[in-house]
């Protein structure tokens, strides 16, 4: 049998196709899909189950003109294939291939970097409403959502405004049960019943245009059709939500079956109004592995093997930060009754699920509800518990607002373990975790600390649940580290001195701690003594360590994953400003103000010079303009330390 993949280079490809030869182009596109894992890890259940509803929206509509956005990002690939990129999908997600998200750069088929859940229904609508003012009525928008973000906060402020708006808006919740955990909440459940009904969908369109189509003969007969409509609504599908916020809500219909699809949507099409089409589909649908096991397979490992369709995935390489941070977690659970954690839909990501298990009284997934979570988290804190919010760093910026207002304004002492702080390879600029120290330094009242390696995360986990203020520390998505070393205490406020240096020394906040310490031991092998600093906290800053560097040796290094702009370095450049020291043999390494796109997390580093080459170099940039530094310069330096 000719394969049809190859042929298809865009959407007007498909026009031509008949429903078989779709069904045949979904089995030859979930083939594809299982590429790249040969090599590297990459979404994979979300996007086998999107690939019937893929090609029929695209066969429906032509995005040429109309709009659409996926949400979320990591269920595009099905889409990729089809608009252009299949010869360059075997790179996805490796420096300078293609994005595992929608990426305009790429292709105009993508209208919005999506990577964060939530946002598609306020973008479809603001593009329909910029559409219909620039004279472009024609074009239809669409959002593709999840189940697991449709309980987002700005998904129903989108509804609301869209139904307020009365624009032809199509929303298409994917309702697979899941989110990369299954999805929790009282939308779940709502959503849970009405799958239960599936068969009673044509029945209930059917009522509803008999209903719009009979005559109002007096007051009494428009009652009468008005009661029975609610009756309708009530009894074929549960009276859902959707319809009450003002859309046409349709479904649910089965997501991989294309002829279905395909009537539905268009029908749908020329609806006017919000509309809501309920699409039940399976997440690893077409590989039974992955639909067995959707969680383990939303990002699996690479795989060893495929055999007759049976997968046999790579081991993984060891322990991560997650996994410390985690065990540490479920410790201090075990041993402190007034512990509790709090995770976003990320259970999984967090690896909390021994924590779940043997504490679900004090386990609290709030779904992808990020600014819910740090509110509820304010709540249990006012009343005497020790919250941990384990969010990673880029979701919990969308909670920015109630870190401000329901947490630091109160003083309240909860905990916020910023998972994925840094740079986190392949995912990219929509989920590097590189802002959260220049946003969370600007509260009054919080602590901001950083563990140097594996050995700090205890220790400043058990100080964080003994403060009476807000504090956060942060770890990356890497394999943890240990510097053998005489152990600091762990102590509010206050750095460890690894080792003193008479030429200069490295600065080094949370995890690039180890890297530091092997590029002063290069350093020295060049014949240079560069010293390490442990700094541990961001604030309080620990002035008496630091300052002492920064008056005394000849160049002081910062380094940090995060950005340069606000970030540690600034702190420590602002705290020398204010002692009245002079800054500018002060070196900031750490993330430039651009986006860092993904790649290995290595190839990250290094880009930024912020791996032990890059920082060896730094040094010696710093020691070759000290040794070119004018004797007038040099006197003058001389005379401030003096004085």
């Amino acid at each position: 049998m000719k394969r049809l993949l190859p042929t298809i280079q865009s959407p007007a490809d498909l026009q031509h196709l008949t429903d078989a030869q779709l069904v045949q182009l979904a089995t030859e596109m979930r083939e594809v899909l299982c590429e790249p894992l040969k090599a590297r890890s990459v979404h994979f259940a979300s996007n086998l189950g999107v690939v019937e509803l893929c090609l029929a929206l695209h066969q429906i509509f032509d995005f040429r003109k109309d709009r659409i956005i996926w949400d979320t990002g990591h269920q595009v690939y099905p889409h990729k294939l089809i608009t252009g990129r299949q010869k360059n999908f075997e790179n996805i997600r490796t420096k300078g291939g293609l994005m595992g998200y929608p990426n305009p750069l790429e292709s105009d088929f993508d209208l919005f970097m999506t990577g964060h859940a939530g946002c598609s229904v306020s973008c479809a609508l603001g593009l329909k409403a910029g559409d219909d003012l620039m004279g472009e009525e024609h074009r239809k928008s669409i959002a593709v959502i999840g189940d697991g973000a449709l309980p987002s906060g700005i998904v129903f402020e989108a509804f609301n405004n869209a139904a307020g708006l009365d624009k032809d808006l199509l929303v298409i919740l994917n309702d697979n049960r899941m989110s990369i955990c299954p999805r929790v909440g009282g939308v779940a459940t709502m959503l849970d019943k009405a799958r239960m009904t599936p068969a009673l969908v044509d029945v209930k369109r059917s009522l509803d245009d008999f209903i719009h189509k009979m005559p109002v003969v007096g007051n009494s007969m428009e009652r009468m059709w008005v009661a029975l409509k609610e009756f309708v609504k009530s009894n074929l599908y549960g009276g859902m939500l959707f319809e009450e916020l003002g859309f046409n809500y349709f479904g649910p219909i089965d997501g991989h079956d294309i002829p279905t699809l395909k009537r539905w949507l268009k029908f749908c099409k020329e609806k006017t109004g919000p509309v809501l089409l309920h699409v039940i589909t399976n997440k690893g649908h077409g590989i039974e592995c992955a639909a067995k096991d959707p969680v383990t397979f939303h990002t699996p490992p690479v795989f060893e093997k495929v055999e007759n369709g049976n997968i046999t995935l790579k081991k993984s390489k060891g322990s991560a930060y997650t996994n410390v941070v985690s065990q540490a977690i479920h410790e201090k659970l075990a041993n402190d009754s007034k512990a509790c954690v709090l995770t976003a839909a990320m259970c999984q990501g967090n690896k909390l699920e021994k924590t779940r298990a043997e504490f679900p009284d004090r386990f609290f997934d709030t779904g992808i509800c990020e600014s819910h979570a740090v509110a509820f988290a304010a709540g249990l804190a006012k009343s005497g518990m020790k919250p941990i919010v384990a969010i990673y760093s880029t979701f919990l910026q969308r909670s920015f607002d109630q870190i401000f207002q329901e947490v630091a304004l109160q003083n309240l002492p909860v905990v916020f373990a910023l998972d994925r702080a840094g740079v986190v390879g392949a995912d990219g600029p929509t989920h590097h975790g590189v802002f959260d120290i220049p946003y969370m330094r600007i509260f009054p009242n919080m602590v901001v600390m950083a563990p140097g390696d594996e050995r700090d995360v205890k220790p400043m986990l058990d100080l964080a649940l003994t403060l009476d203020s807000p504090s956060t520390f942060r770890y990356p998505k890497a394999t943890p580290e240990s510097v053998e070393r005489d152990y600091s205490p762990m102590e509010l406020g206050q750095a460890e001195v690894y080792e003193w240096g008479e030429d200069g020394c490295f600065v080094a906040y949370g995890a690039l701690f180890p890297t530091c310490v092997r590029a002063a031991a290069k350093l020295k092998d060049m014949g240079y003594d560069v010293g390490v600093i442990n700094a541990r906290f961001c604030k309080p800053l620990d002035k008496n360590t630091i300052l002492k560097a920064v008056e005394e040796l000849p160049f002081v290094i910062t380094a940090e994953e995060g950005v340069l702009a606000g970030g540690f370095g600034s702190a420590v450049i602002e705290a020398a400003n204010e002692a009245g020291l002079p800054t500018q043999h002060i070196h900031r390494c750490g993330v430039p103000d651009r986006w860092i796109m993904h790649s290995e997390r290595d190839e990250q580093h290094a880009e930024m010079g912020i791996d032990e080459s890059g920082l060896v170099a730094a040094a010696l940039r710093m020691i070759e303009r000290n040794s070119e530094e004018s004797p007038r310069d040099s006197a003058r330096r001389e005379r401030i330390y003096d004085e």
